[in-house]
């Protein structure tokens, strides 16, 4: 009784519609969705065909938006960007292509506000090595590349 699928192809059809037209999404997304609900391998593929056809789910879209989401928002670097791509399996030819529209402007002034930030928080540190290593550590686990790090740091100390 428990390998029953908790929807059937068109109920699961539907739901995937909303899940899909309420943000991007990858194939993996949906693909744990799927997975979830336990319809066969025929559902599956059926379902991931109509997906892709109605323009429901496109990988490329979800790079897109997801790159521009943590780059703009969030403030994340390249860096952290990729590997939650990678998480998500998607190919490295498709993360590669959609980080090359990055603008850089946007990024570095991203990378300086954060740095920014992090330096006025750390005004009461007394030990300039501490202070550092801090904002190194901070950036860093934002995402962006030691050599970035560095221009940046130089500014300030």
């Amino acid at each position: 009784m428990d390998n029953l699928p908790k929807y059937t192809f068109q109920e699961a059809k539907v739901k995937l519609e909303a899940f899909c037209a309420y943000q991007d999404r990858c194939t993996f997304d949906i693909s744990k969705k799927i997975n979830e609900w336990g319809l066969s391998d025929e559902d599956r593929s059926a379902l991931f065909s109509y997906l892709k056809e109605s323009r429901f789910l496109s990988d490329e879209r979800f790079i897109e938006s997801f790159i521009s989401g943590k780059v703009r928002i969030k403030k994340w670097g390249r860096n952290k960007v990729f590997a939650a791509l990678r998480e998500k399996r998607i190919p490295e030819t498709l993360i590669r292509s959609g980080m090359q529209d990055i603008p850089d402007d946007i990024y570095f002034s991203n990378l300086r506000a954060l740095a920014s930030q992090k330096f006025d928080l750390l005004s009461k540190e007394k030990n300039e090595l501490a202070k550092k290593v801090k904002l190194y550590r901070y950036l860093a686990g934002k995402g962006y590349a030691m050599d970035e790090i560095n221009e940046v740091v130089r500014e300030f100390f």
